[in-house]
């Protein structure tokens, strides 16, 4: 019988080859080259600008193998709650086509230069209160405090990013999928350590959309031009800044 310490080894060694293994693929995963939808409610535009342009992270922060695990999970949850709400009735649709290869629905704008790839589009269901269709669906995975924070705040006020995010989909998706951005989307939390479950219809907001919209443009024409956009704060101990891969880089350039 294999004692305490032996199966602490053996726990050890198996995790240390799962995340060599995550991160070697991670390396070797082509960086976007392009600027994420997803991304443009981020606090800061200079880390956008970074990123953008693929700036080398600050030393030690890239993803090691355990975030890369998050991450792993909440994508595997997030085609859990796709067949949850299939099975709830729900006519989903999360790629252009019927093959498990096909392209995910998604856009393109400014020359490929801005994309973004949505989770799905609801071409119908059950009767609910103030959905209609079609409605984009976005879908996130949090951990317990994040999840309550978000239901009870809704995610506007919790978690502008997303909301974000949803507003720009909804306003590119529009020409693809025609009225997606008349009717509300139906944005998904799960909670990770539960299993609980939030559902929010989220009105499209036009100005929000419009405001990321030029924020991507301006981002694009300042790296164009070689200009170097305002970094959020003036201090390093700001919390965006405390967890900014890029915040070495950033302070040993000017403000």
């Amino acid at each position: 019988m294999l004692d305490l310490n032996s199966r602490s080894q053996t726990s050890e060694h198996v995790n240390a080859a799962i995340d060599a293994a995550l991160v070697a693929g991670n390396v070797a995963t082509p960086p976007r080259s392009y600027l994420g939808g997803s991304r443009l409610g981020h606090a800061c535009e200079r880390a956008l600008q970074f990123e953008f342009v693929k700036a080398p992270k600050d030393e030690g922060a890239d993803f090691d193998g355990r975030l890369l695990r998050i991450f792993g999970i909440g994508h595997a949850l997030e085609d859990v709650a796709v067949a949850w709400l299939r099975s709830a009735g729900f006519d989903l649709f999360t790629r252009r086509g019927d093959q498990p290869d096909a392209p995910q629905f998604g856009f393109s704008v400014a020359g490929g230069r801005i994309r973004g790839h949505v989770d799905g589009v609801f071409a119908g269901g059950p009767t609910i209160p103030g959905m209609a269709f079609p409605a984009l669906w976005e879908c996130k995975t949090m951990n317990a405090k994040s999840w309550r924070e978000t239901a009870n705040k809704g995610v506007a006020a919790s978690k502008p990013v997303y909301a974000a995010q949803i507003a720009v989909y909804q306003a590119y998706m529009d020409a693809a999928v025609p009225g997606v951005a008349d009717n509300p989307a139906l944005f998904t939390a799960i909670n990770k350590d539960t299993a609980e479950l939030h559902h929010e219809l989220v009105q499209f907001n036009a100005e929000l959309a419009q405001r990321m919209s030029d924020r991507g443009v301006r981002i694009l024409a300042a790296t164009d031009a070689g200009d170097l956009l305002p970094r959020i704060a003036a201090h390093a101990d700001h919390f965006e800044c405390r967890f900014c891969p890029w915040a070495k880089r950033c302070r040993a350039l000017p403000a």
